[in-house]
């Protein structure tokens, strides 16, 4: 007889809860808990480099394909970046329209309150330039610089992908390591529950139960915008790719509520593809267009990281120009690839790009925390959200590449709707 052991899912809601209670009716037992939410933190702040550096590289270097297919290829991350330039910009809206993030008062060390003026710093474009570019990638790595590594990263992906035959033990070597890291990120996610109960405990005790009413508003200006990006991004261009919006939706039915609970879009990969052969685009574009979606094409990642990067912003009271935010975002648009398979991995990468928007270490530990209370419920959105956008996009470059025909194959999409009703 197997013992019934919850979902992490469950498990991380029950942390939650439990975090609240303790949080508002022992204060000091909260406090007392602040350290093993910073612990959770610091486990995912460890893997920024390594996760970063393999998952580019092995994206850019797997992009040596676009050779064979360049005209998929190049149609498919036209694609990726116009969609994902109206996420950021649609969640850069929300963020802005709503301010989720005033009202919940975050501070600095006085130490380090001087560190955390972005606006104190100015930068001309020729500096901001030359410091993506790293003296050395151990220091880049060490200090975590998100800009640096990813620099980095890009072009020893193209030079190995250029090598040929001589790169393929290298390309090999970073797929090794980005298996590794994601079964790393697994491992550090079996503390995931006492994390966020230890976090939000701490946050509750410190700020009372009214800290939660800006994080209620937080994750209902992301379900707004995800909503609006679906309807107005992702639905005209449904219209435009003349897709069977009936027949798209029961195809991608069990992926999507299958990423949603998972909060994972690789869990949702080999459903995802299956659906889209029955929906009739060809194998060859399916298996090139759906795995490299997930390192480029992150809509309801990128989404989030453009609202949630200047929510901490508000939080913490710092004003960030139009021109700062559109930078912020020019970042997030880049340090986003390659990490829809590692759940709450974008919290790295927000870390990572918050640092390097000088901030200071207190503001984005303190952001990241308040945040990861409740990040589950927005990752189950986002990661949803990537799965319908990357099944989408197979679709379109399918239509664009005219291997669609105007009716789909009938007689394969009936066999995966029976197979997800099953």
């Amino acid at each position: 007889m197997k013992l019934f052991r919850p979902s992490l899912t469950t498990q991380i809601f029950v942390g939650l809860i439990a975090g609240i209670l303790i949080g508002a009716l022992w204060p000091a037992l909260g406090q007392a808990l602040k350290p093993y939410g910073g612990l959770f933190l610091r486990l995912i702040k460890c893997i920024i480099a390594p996760l970063i550096f393999s998952t580019l590289v092995v994206g850019i270097a797997g992009a040596g394909t676009f050779k064979q297919i360049g005209r998929i290829g190049l149609k498919a991350l036209i694609y990726f970046e116009i969609v994902t330039t109206f996420a950021l910009f649609i969640g850069l809206g929300a963020v802005n329209l709503m301010k989720p993030g005033v009202g919940v008062h975050l501070q600095a060390d006085h130490s380090k309150a001087k560190e955390a003026e972005v606006t104190g710093h100015k930068q001309t474009f020729a500096e901001a330039v030359l410091h993506i570019v790293p003296t050395s990638v151990v220091d880049a790595m060490a200090k975590g610089d998100v800009l640096q590594i990813v620099f980095f990263s890009v072009l020893f992906g193209a030079a190995v992908a250029a090598a040929g035959p001589r790169g393929d033990p290298v390309f090999r070597a970073c797929e090794s390591l980005a298996e590794i890291m994601f079964k790393f990120t697994g491992y550090i996610m079996h503390y995931a529950p006492f994390g966020v109960g230890a976090a939000i405990a701490a946050t509750v005790s410190s700020k009372g139960l009214a800290v939660l009413i800006p994080l209620i508003k937080l994750i209902a200006t992301l379900y707004l915008a995800l909503f609006f990006f679906l309807l107005f991004v992702l639905g005209p261009v449904c219209f435009i790719a003349r897709v069977p919006i009936r027949k798209f939706l029961l195809a991608i039915r069990e992926p999507v509520l299958l990423a949603f609970s998972t909060t994972s879009s690789e869990a949702a990969l080999p459903k995802a593809m299956e659906a889209m052969e029955g929906l009739g685009v060809p194998r060859r574009i399916v298996s090139f267009v759906m795995p490299t979606g997930y390192s480029f094409n992150l809509d309801g990642t990128t989404l989030y990281l453009s609202l949630a990067s200047i929510f901490v912003a508000q939080a913490a009271g710092i004003h960030l120009s139009w021109g700062q935010q559109i930078l912020m975002l020019l970042t997030l648009m880049i340090t986003s690839k390659g990490v829809a398979g590692v759940p709450r991995a974008s919290l790295v990468i927000l870390a990572g790009t918050l640092a390097s928007f000088d901030f200071s270490a207190d503001i984005v530990a303190q952001g990241i925390l308040v945040i990861l209370g409740v990040d589950e419920v927005m990752d189950m959105a986002r990661t949803a959200v990537n799965v319908v956008g990357n099944c989408l996009a197979t679709f379109v470059v399918g239509r664009w590449e005219g291997a669609i025909q105007d009716t789909p194959q009938e007689e394969l999409l009936p066999q995966v709707v029976d197979t997800q009703l099953s």
